[in-house]
């Protein structure tokens, strides 16, 4: 359950325009939003630091990226953030088993060694205290150029704002995954095949 109430209609013009923003990107008003509604300062920083990331941040592979976020929303925690980005995923064309095996990417022979760095990156840089060993920033010099780096690193710490910001309110799964068309493999789902 939200620990503020959340909002589907607001009489200031900023909270009234990112609820309709809202409606029409998703088709409904997604939990973040009616919880940030309360607040236009919140708002305003949040979407200008989300349309400056999404125009201005085009180094990283947007696959690589994905991961990175994905992986620090599970180690977080968030459930919004977890569905948001499954849905996400496979809507920006994602192998779906990649999006399937994040949570367990350590025992998945799904990824390569690209992408296993970047999955340890993101869990290593959001664990409280964040602590990056220096065999694992080794290989990420060896992957990726600087700019490549310092945009993950971004791309990590805006998940954690994200997914800090959901689960500090309590926000939960809106049900994004529920409406992927593509289906979940019989392993995936505990099946044996």
């Amino acid at each position: 359950m939200a620990h503020v109430h959340l909002a589907d209609k607001a009489e200031r013009l900023v909270p009234r325009l990112a609820l309709r923003y809202s409606r029409r990107r998703f088709g409904r008003v997604v939990e973040p939003v009616a919880a940030a509604a309360h607040h236009s300062g919140v708002l305003v920083a949040w979407g200008a630091l989300e349309a400056v990331a999404e125009r201005g941040w085009r180094h990283l592979d947007p696959h690589l990226r994905w991961l990175a976020v994905q992986a620090s929303a599970g180690e977080i925690g968030c459930s919004w953030c977890t569905d948001y980005g499954y849905y996400e995923g496979l809507q920006q064309g994602m192998d779906p088993t990649k999006v399937r095996e994040v949570p367990r990417w350590r025992a998945s022979d799904a990824f390569d060694e690209r992408e296993r760095a970047v999955l340890e990156y993101a869990e290593s840089a959001t664990s409280t205290p964040a602590g990056v060993p220096d065999e694992l920033v080794e290989r990420l010099h060896h992957h990726f150029t600087e700019v490549e780096i310092v945009e993950l690193a971004a791309w990590i710490a805006m998940e954690n704002f994200r997914s800090r910001f959901n689960a500090g309110l309590g926000l939960r799964s809106q049900g994004f995954s529920d409406h992927c068309d593509v289906p979940v493999g019989a392993e995936a789902a505990g099946g044996s095949g």
